[in-house]
């Protein structure tokens, strides 16, 4: 006996469109309640904490792509316990102002050092009184804020793995030595990392002649950035390359190298076109000069929107097993963040290889020899 399937495909295509109506989070009349007491607790000047589930879960993925002034590896709502480590405070306010980040208790309580008063709120530190009060315009703090330099969770990851680095590529460099430019250990697994990087990325867009004097540069933002996007995947909650402060430094340093080690023939090209008619020159030199400053700005959108997309994607399947509340939603939305997880390791890899092949392209546009037949067609 022969048994179609068409009608288990209508059904299994039933189950999964009716998913979103099989469990709430909460019935419509809480939601509504909610809403009408945090538009009224809003209406009075004061923030209330989100108390169904969504609300939760928008707060938390907002808590993660902000940076944090302390390192929390797990922490109790119901009893306010935290797990983890404070992170030094370091503030420039008439002087500078050293204390540990524990006085704010999360965020909770107003921190007093050499009777200055100091409020964090969404991980920006303010100046208030002793009473911790926050004068708000249009939903938005306008008390003072002092110079912030302090030792952030961004912080501690970028300088991880700075010390993860040179301790592998130390490695790395006396296993040569050693076994006659034979790589051990760890070494092995990086080396063809290494040897991708100068012959498919640094030679073929800078050349032979001058990849040398970037290759330096080139390795350290590959692993750099490979390295924070992989780290960023584990649940310590780190997202450093998702902060555009952090690309746009990158950006800014590719940008600075790129204008210094210029060789004539670049800016001959930008400010004086050959082979162009001579009226068209001044129109062009100021778009040749903006496209240099657009260059490294897209090297920053580009690395900061693809990492944080991916990280409010991720979070925001992984919140949907606690919206549904059923078997089969639960299951859907572990086995999609799975399949993500596994896609976002190759998203590490590409963005670090996209920035630093975009970098040798504009190192290898700033080299370029003059030829002198342009000048002749």
């Amino acid at each position: 006996m022969v048994i179609s399937n068409k009608p288990l495909r209508f059904i299994l295509a039933t189950l999964v469109a009716c998913l979103p109506l099989i469990s709430f989070a909460n019935p419509e009349q809480d939601t509504v309640k909610v809403k009408t007491e945090v538009a009224h607790e809003a209406a009075e000047g004061t923030h209330a904490e989100p108390t169904d589930v969504k609300s939760k879960i928008k707060a938390f993925i907002n808590h993660h792509l902000l940076d944090a002034h302390d390192f929390t590896f797990l922490a109790n709502e119901e009893t306010g316990e935290h797990y983890g480590f404070s992170l030094p405070i370091i503030l420039w306010d008439n002087g500078l102002q050293v204390f540990s980040s524990s006085k704010f208790h999360h965020g909770e309580e107003t921190a007093e050092h050499n009777g200055n008063f100091y409020v964090l709120h969404h991980e920006k530190i303010y100046k208030t009184d002793a009473s911790g009060t926050l004068t708000q315009e249009h939903g938005h703090p306008t008390n003072a804020t002092p110079l912030d330099l302090s030792i952030t969770k961004s912080v501690v990851g970028i300088l991880g793995i700075a010390v993860l680095m040179f301790v592998l590529f130390t490695g790395l460099a006396k296993s040569y030595a050693k076994n006659g430019g034979i790589a051990t250990g760890a070494g092995r697994f990086f080396e063809p990392l290494v040897l991708y990087v100068r012959d498919e990325i640094a030679i073929p867009n800078i050349g032979e002649k001058g990849y040398k004097k970037y290759m330096s540069y080139l390795l350290t933002i590959f692993f750099f950035i490979f390295f924070l996007n992989i780290l960023g995947l584990t649940p310590l909650g780190f997202n450093v390359t998702g902060n555009i402060a952090i690309t746009a430094s990158l950006a800014l340093l590719t940008y600075l190298i790129t204008t210094f080690t210029a060789n004539k023939n670049y800016w001959g090209h930008i400010f004086w076109m050959p082979g162009v008619p001579t009226p068209m020159k001044f129109i062009l030199a100021p778009i040749e000069l903006l496209g240099t400053i657009i260059k490294p700005f897209s090297l920053m959108i580009r690395l900061y929107a693809n990492i944080l997309a991916g990280h409010v994607v991720l979070m925001s399947i992984i919140g949907l097993m606690f919206i549904f509340k059923s078997w089969i939603g639960s299951t859907l939305s572990f086995g999609l963040a799975f399949a993500l997880s596994i896609l976002e390791i190759l998203v590490a890899f590409l963005q670090a290889y996209i920035f630093t092949m975009l970098s040798a392209l504009y190192f290898g546009a700033g080299n370029e020899e003059h030829h002198h037949e342009e000048a002749h067609h």
